[in-house]
């Protein structure tokens, strides 16, 4: 038996419209899959590098998306966690979400609570197990500590100074806008820079008197890494984690000794490699939504036909926050 479904596929690296809907068929689930259905799917800058082929994809056509939420269509041998019906979310690091159904592995879904809806769980389980592990498994911070946040007013940028303000730090976070200043005070920065009409090194000197931050977290890459190394403290860790303006510049390590800096470039699926480490971290995150510290409705929302433009509009930074896709 295979079950019919509707994909969005790349024929092509390019522009939005390279995204093509052909119908596709889902065979049975083998040992240890899942049959999923999509009722949401989530939109995240990284499946822009992948449509650009900025990250190459295995072959061509192809469906990329990572992370979706629905419920559960059919179950394979060996699959005791879960049964036809249960509703899940995932949002692993393997591509295939923009589709109404497809196969998944049974030990990679995370069920989804009875007080989590699905657009609330595709808006933030990415972008949430992402600030999750960012501001508490990559350097030890502690409350009182200033970190600065690059693009504080996107996605994982509201969700970082929200947790951040929770746990007690300062976050200083730089935006593009006016309009994108205040949503990242909104979500808990303490100090917003708009690095269009300000020097953000300038202003973090000027805010911490001159110290610079314990750390700070690039997902910009090329135009902001020099910098960013500069507004460090002594002993400060640059935490690297996206390239959306190109490829970061060669460094000889020791231009980073004469102040102890440190350099990160760490992933979500190496914090989240085990069924334990990806249900403690999703039920974090969970209980987060619930206290009301992270915000989970998402900002916008498209129909996956309005796919193409929400691409566009993402790439040209017309979305702020978190983006998903409802499937009809």
């Amino acid at each position: 038996m295979t079950y019919p479904a509707r994909a969005a596929r790349i024929h092509k690296y390019g522009p939005p419209d390279v995204l093509e809907f052909d119908n596709v068929e889902v065979a049975e689930p083998g040992p240890g899959q899942v049959v999923v259905k999509n009722n949401v799917i989530g939109l995240n800058f990284v499946d822009i590098y992948y449509r650009r082929g900025t990250f190459p994809v295995p072959e061509l056509p192809y469906i990329i998306g990572n992370e979706g939420a629905g419920e559960v269509l059919a179950v394979g041998k060996g699959v005791s966690d879960f049964v036809v019906g249960d509703r899940v979310g995932y949002c692993d690091d393997i591509n295939g979400s923009y589709t109404t159904a497809r196969l998944y592995e049974a030990s990679r879904l995370i069920k989804l609570p009875s007080d989590i809806s699905d657009e609330e769980a595709c808006s933030v389980m990415l972008k949430g197990l992402t600030a999750r592990y960012l501001l508490k498994e990559v350097t030890l911070l502690k409350a009182g500590d200033t970190v600065l946040y690059h693009a504080a007013a996107g996605g994982v940028g509201q969700i970082f100074a929200q947790w951040g303000k929770a746990l007690g730090l300062n976050v200083i976070g730089t935006v593009s806008s006016d309009l994108k200043a205040e949503v990242a005070r909104q979500s808990g920065c303490a100090h917003v820079i708009n690095y269009r009409t300000e020097n953000f090194l300038d202003r973090v000197l000027e805010i911490t008197d001159g110290q610079g931050v314990r750390a700070v977290f690039d997902s910009v890459g090329k135009d902001t890494f020099h910098q960013s190394l500069k507004a460090l403290a002594i002993k400060g860790m640059l935490i690297v984690f996206g390239k959306a303006s190109g490829d970061l510049p060669d460094l000889n390590p020791f231009d980073l000794a004469p102040r102890a800096l440190q350099l990160a470039w760490p992933i979500l699926p190496q914090y989240v490699s085990t069924r334990n480490e990806l249900v403690l971290a999703a039920t974090d995150l969970f209980n987060a939504i619930r206290s009301g510290t992270v915000n989970a409705t998402p900002d916008r929302v498209y129909s996956f036909d309005q796919l193409v433009q929400a691409h566009s509009d993402l790439e040209e930074r017309r979305t702020v926050g978190s983006t998903v896709l409802t499937v009809s």
